[in-house]
């Protein structure tokens, strides 16, 4: 009886397709690590960018400069920003736009996350919009904007495509629809 065995040579033609196999997972797993971590930075990068609007809407007294650069340590790391003032057409308004990048001041390199905002007179105070948010307006379904079908919410009366509100005298009860019957089709058997 001969037995018969692997030969040298298919042992080697499976090493090299089994180490291949494995480069190429190796590839794969340490680009998905490096795309997660650079997502991160630009998700801090934005975080920071926000926050330095936010810092520049509530401290009026840098607005006039042009530009002004900063550094901040923000998740166990160093960032360092740009703030940039641009006029606008509304005199009493600028732009602003923040740039962050990582590292130091020293570090050079491309932005990590660029946000723009506005500072100026001419926008509103946050919290003193008129319009009372809790009152919801929705058009029932099947309704055009426009058709002249009324939705009452709480007293008060909303009326699609107007954009106004009337306030009701009592409370309101709204019967359902119910949609048009339709004669039952059949198909005839041979």
């Amino acid at each position: 009886m001969k037995s018969r065995g692997f030969t040298l040579i298919e042992v080697l033609v499976a090493l090299v397709i089994v180490a291949i196999g494995l480069a190429a997972l190796m590839i794969t797993i340490s680009s998905t690590a490096r795309t997660s971590g650079f997502l991160r930075d630009k998700t801090l990068a934005q975080w920071i960018a926000l926050n330095r609007i936010s810092e520049v809407r509530l401290n009026l007294a840098k607005a006039g400069q042009n530009t002004d650069t900063g550094q901040v340590n923000f998740a166990n790391r160093t960032w360092h920003y740009d703030t940039r003032y641009f006029d606008t057409s509304i005199a009493t308004m600028k732009r602003i736009v923040v740039r962050v990048y990582g590292g130091d001041a020293k570090t050079k390199g491309n932005p990590l996350a660029e946000s723009t905002g506005f500072v100026g007179t001419s926008l509103g105070t946050p919290g003193g919009s008129n319009v009372d948010w809790t009152l919801v307006s929705s058009v029932p379904a099947g309704a055009a904007a426009g058709s002249g079908s009324n939705t009452t919410i709480g007293n008060q009366t909303a009326t699609p495509g107007t954009g106004a509100t009337a306030p009701t005298t009592g409370p309101t009860t709204t019967a359902p629809t119910t949609p048009p019957a339709t004669p039952p089709t059949s198909t005839p058997t041979p």
